[in-house]
């Protein structure tokens, strides 16, 4: 559904977007991150056929964004970070008139408008002006307005930005539903980065222009931040023996009253091995199971940020980094 290859775009000497390579398929969707500049809405511009790439060439639902630049924006729907809304319009006048610049309609405008609005929760509101509606209800509007000619693909900028924690949940809802039910490509551009992992199904990060890695999320983890994190709890009497043990099966990362952090690079071969040493030593385990290891932490790391990034300790914890003797 989409497939760049070297996508570049030079602003005079700046090099916005350098050699690009992305593909997205049906029912995919693709996490682009980066930090402010990167070069994502300059992506998302190129893809969506309103900006002409320097060089390169991109494919969207089949057709060349150079050549058949029409057609491509018949069959996207983009929604940018300042959707741009007339706020003198109502929310139905508003939709009606981009529903008309489609060509769809009039009877399945009115019919689709209003579906729209009842799946996002603003139904009623679609008779008042715009200029009256809060931040999170103006992005509803600009999400039912990408969304009315019934695009084969998205490009999603902030699609929950401004909105209350039960809106962000019913528009990431939408989005897993239009993945699934209608096999729709999806670029979703974020800051939000458990947002980014619940719904994304592999993740392009982009910096200064240029792809610096891709893969899922699991993949990602594994190449950037390395074997996975294990985390033992213990009753805490036993505490002195455990790090001297543990530290012969994997590397400690850190500890505190009651649990250990450690990598080992095959865990399944591991595991049992560590458990059946520490009931030697009387050690009474509570739990061994991998540690939760964030996006954010991958993100950092490839953008270059994350070289010290800690291990991040769970809930109530205070991770001390193992300095090789015994806590």
């Amino acid at each position: 559904m989409i497939e760049t290859k070297g996508l570049t775009k030079r602003f005079g000497d700046l090099v916005a977007v350098n050699e690009v390579d992305l593909t997205v398929g049906p029912g995919e969707v693709l996490g682009l991150l980066g930090p402010n500049g990167a070069g994502k809405t300059t992506t998302v511009r190129m893809l969506s056929s309103v900006l002409r790439p320097t060089s390169g060439t991109a494919h969207v639902a089949g057709y060349d964004v150079l050549a058949s630049g029409q057609d491509v924006r018949r069959r996207v729907g983009v929604l940018t970070e300042a959707p741009g809304l007339y706020t003198r319009m109502t929310g139905r006048e508003y939709l009606d008139f981009f529903g008309e610049l489609r060509g769809l309609m009039r009877s399945y405008r009115a019919t689709r408008i209003l579906a729209l609005a009842e799946q996002f929760e603003v139904a009623d509101a679609l008779d008042r002006r715009l200029s009256e509606y809060s931040k999170g209800m103006r992005q509803k509007i600009a999400l039912v307005r990408t969304l009315l000619h019934d695009p084969d693909v998205l490009l999603l900028d902030e699609p929950t930005s401004a909105m209350d924690p039960a809106s962000a949940r019913l528009v990431r809802d939408a989005l897993h539903h239009l993945r699934a039910a209608a096999g729709r490509a999806i670029v979703l551009c974020t800051h939000n980065l458990g947002e980014a992992e619940e719904l994304s199904d592999r993740i392009a990060i982009i910096q200064q222009g240029r792809i610096v890695s891709e893969g899922t999320v699991a993949e990602l983890k594994s190449r950037l931040l390395g074997p996975p994190m294990m985390e033992l709890r213990y009753l805490v009497e036993a505490q002195d023996g455990v790090v001297p043990v543990v530290s012969r099966f994997g590397t400690v990362d850190a500890v505190g009253a009651g649990w250990v952090r450690f990598r080992a690079p095959d865990p399944a071969m591991t595991n049992p091995r560590l458990l059946r040493a520490l009931a030697d030593h009387g050690v009474s385990v509570v739990t061994l199971s991998e540690a939760p290891q964030s996006l954010e932490r991958v993100y950092l790391r490839a953008v270059g940020e994350g070289a010290d990034v800690g291990t991040v300790a769970g809930e109530g914890m205070s991770s001390v980094p193992w300095d090789g003797g015994a806590r």
